[in-house]
């Protein structure tokens, strides 16, 4: 059973996170999101501990730390221009880290993710769940069964409605 942090707890993905850590037989320890309206995490691990600013989550993280409940991994569903500080802190928690796509917003941040990766021995493990969408994969298969000569020029945009 490995230990999971979740930030990003009432975000429109961490639904999906919460379900995968409790499906696979994980434990989500904490959670944060400014946003205390996140009753599915109760449906999920009732036991989780939840806060709503990051300093009381981060003090709360390394008092587990300090009592040998160790982090194994931090799921980040938070906005993505925070995606980079998040994914910062549980790297230096001593965590693996997933994170939803992007991992940055700017390229040359992930030069910095990528050092502080090999200082730490931990890792960044993105998800692409894009991969698996079937307007995505009825292209893949039309270019896998074209023209192999041919070079094909895609313009994808994607759009998630996310109200107002």
């Amino acid at each position: 059973m490995k230990n999971f942090a979740l930030i990003g707890a009432a975000g429109y993905i961490a639904p999906r996170h919460l379900k995968a850590i409790k499906e696979t037989n994980n434990k989500l320890l904490a959670a944060l999101d400014p946003y205390d309206g996140v009753g599915i995490m109760d449906s999920y691990f009732p036991n989780a501990d939840f806060f709503t600013e990051f300093e009381r989550f981060d003090r709360h993280v390394d008092k587990l730390k300090r009592k040998g409940m160790h982090l194994d991994y931090v799921s980040i569903c938070s906005p993505n221009f925070l995606h980079d500080s998040h994914i910062r802190f549980g790297l230096r928690n001593d965590a693996d880290v997933i994170c939803e796509k992007p991992i940055v917003l700017n390229p040359w941040n992930i030069e910095a993710l990528s050092e502080i990766e090999k200082e730490t021995g931990k890792n960044i493990y993105n998800i692409l769940q894009l991969r698996l969408h079937k307007s995505v994969i009825e292209l893949k298969n039309k270019i896998d069964n074209g023209d192999p000569n041919k070079i094909y020029e895609v313009d994808l945009t994607y759009l998630t409605s996310r109200g107002h």
